[in-house]
């Protein structure tokens, strides 16, 4: 006789079902209700290859589940107990959601029969709550319920346009049993869709035909073929025809830094000259948000042509007057669109391209020139440089904070081209605080990698106690830098520019990060002299622990975001 089936509950059910996604590590904090889910990881789920990672902070969990899809270009999954637990995860999955990322938040509910009796952290309507902020929502009653909630959850944040998830549990479904010969768990493959459809000929012609027309071409590279991993045939594509290509923040590494056709991530005067000078625009799965100027006048002309190319067909022609919108993956597009170009002839030199170039060269010497001055307090370009020129090739990069985030932009690629899927900001929330966590989510996801975050000093704070995760993980090669200019720097723009200087709750007292640091068990060194970043830095990375450097810098204003400011882009 073969070995009888035992019975097993509704926590084993959801493990064994997170296990059939390959789902690795699961972030969040323990709550009662989802004890038999923690029993299921104790038994059999770390043997199996899943574990939970505890956080100090709901929040952080979720952004770290948000930098692990990221990276890995997989749903990262996050959870919350009933109540507290659920509502603290909001900020978190509302930074992915605002930044397309397929992240899984699980919470349970109260026991059915404590419905609507104000039990403690019950009486919440937790679906309600994270409508805003997750793409589907669905709630659970029944253990055999949970795999098709499981298989939906999953199809729902991968498909299409990728966002956040919800998956409510009532802790009656968890602790019900069932036994194992009747559950059944498909196969991924049996429940949602591998691959991408095929572009139509006819679309790919007439985008093909509106691009060799143009006098000045542009391609706008965005999170879209980050996702959908496009950047070979984007290069092929652009240097074939010689179109310059502009990334946006979520496109970062899309476009090679070493080749001529290359504009770079961040506003700038070389930009600001194709954007507002290109006859026609091919944009590729990006949202003309923010940093885009919002596709309007006058970093984009009303006059030109536009041909965009998305997995949602929502966001088409939803910033900018359209000429041609094609709902689809980056990819796929790229490809066929190549191939069909190759029966053409390649274009070995255009003059728009060329006086771009030259453009974005004298942006770039410029930049590095004032990045190397020795002043103290240190200028925060130079503090960006020499984090740059230190990082490695293949490093893991994290922005966090308004100004600072912008420094950093604006050099991303100056001195080491930046690899694909391999830097992360929420730059559709302009979400604080998300550099310790997203580094710890990103030293999971790739832990044979540097992982750098660069933070400013009030960011950095919002969830500074997670570094204590950081370092129970034993984590190492991962350093934050804080920029320390003691204020809310975008803030402070904003009172100096707009509001005479009435400076209010934007300026900080001294404090020590890296002390702080050390209280959680960090490497923490304070830099104050620019000739001592790097020497920092080797120090930090050879500590063998998380480490924090607290360099002191003065007060700025970068250079693009006054550019978005004389635009009127920014503070209206």
């Amino acid at each position: 006789m073969g070995e009888q089936k035992k019975n097993i509950n509704g926590g084993d059910v959801l493990i064994k079902c997170l296990l059939q996604e390959n789902v690795k590590y699961m972030f969040g904090i323990p709550g009662g209700q989802l004890l038999s889910m923690y029993d299921a990881v104790y038994r059999f789920g770390r043997e199996q290859g899943i574990d939970t990672v505890m956080f100090r902070h709901e929040q952080a969990a979720a952004h770290a589940a948000d930098a692990w899809a990221r990276l890995t270009n997989k749903p990262g999954v996050c959870f919350g107990t009933v109540g507290p637990g659920a509502t603290h995860l909001v900020p978190g999955v509302a930074a992915a959601w605002a930044d397309n990322i397929p992240v899984i938040a699980i919470v349970p509910q109260v026991d059915i029969a404590l419905e609507d009796t104000f039990t403690l952290q019950g009486n919440l309507d937790q679906v309600s709550l994270f409508k805003p902020i997750t793409k589907y929502q669905t709630s659970i009653r029944e253990l055999n319920k949970i795999p098709d909630a499981v298989h939906k959850i999953f199809r729902e944040a991968t498909g299409g346009r990728p966002q956040p998830v919800l998956l409510e549990i009532f802790p009656d479904a968890l602790i019900e049993q069932i036994n194992e010969e009747d559950l059944q768990i498909l196969q991924i493959q049996q429940y949602r869709a591998l691959n991408k459809p095929a572009i139509s000929k006819d679309a790919i012609n007439k985008s093909l035909d509106l691009l060799l027309n143009a006098k000045r071409p542009l391609i706008v590279s965005g999170g879209g073929v980050s996702r959908a991993g496009g950047w070979d045939e984007l290069l092929e594509f652009a240097e074939f025809l010689q179109i310059p290509v502009m990334t946006t923040v979520m496109g970062i590494g899309t476009m090679s830094a070493t080749s001529k056709c290359n504009l770079g991530a961040a506003m700038n005067n070389a930009i600001f000259q194709a954007t507002s000078q290109a006859d026609v625009v091919l944009a590729l799965g990006c949202k003309f948000g923010f940093s885009m100027g919002h596709g309007k006048s006058p970093t984009w002309n009303k006059s030109q042509k536009m041909i965009q190319v998305d997995i949602d067909p929502t966001i088409i022609g939803r910033a900018k007057p359209i000429a041609l919108g094609i709902e689809g993956d980056c990819k796929i597009f790229l490809k066929q669109i190549l191939e069909e170009a190759k029966n053409t002839k390649k274009i070995e030199e255009r003059e728009w391209t060329e006086n771009l170039a030259k453009s974005r060269r004298s942006v770039v010497d410029s930049k590095k020139n004032v990045a190397s001055n020795d002043e103290i307090p240190i200028d925060p370009q130079r503090m960006i440089k020499d984090v740059f020129e230190f990082m490695d090739d293949d490093a893991s990069l994290i922005l966090d904070g308004g100004n600072i985030a912008f420094y950093a932009l604006e050099q991303i690629d100056y001195y080491k081209p930046r690899p694909p899927i391999s830097t992360l900001q929420s730059i559709g929330m302009g979400h604080l605080g998300v550099s310790i966590p997203y580094g710890i989510g990103a030293k999971l996801a790739r832990p044979d990698k540097q992982t750098i975050a660069i933070a400013g000093d009030g960011a950095f704070m919002i969830n500074i106690n997670d570094l204590e995760t950081a370092v129970r993980l034993g984590l190492k090669d991962l350093i934050y830098i804080v920029g320390n200019n003691n204020a809310w720097g975008m803030i402070k723009v904003g009172q100096q520019y707009g509001y005479q200087q009435r400076y209010i709750d934007v300026d900080f007292p001294d404090f020590d990060y890296a002390r702080c640091a050390e209280g959680f068990g960090c490497y923490g060194e304070v830099v104050t002299d620019p000739n001592e970043i790097t020497p920092a830095l080797n120090r930090a990375k050879n500590s063998g622990k998380p480490a924090v450097l607290d360099v002191k810098t003065k007060y700025a204003t970068p250079d693009v975001l006054m550019l978005l400011f004389s635009l009127g882009h920014y503070f209206r």
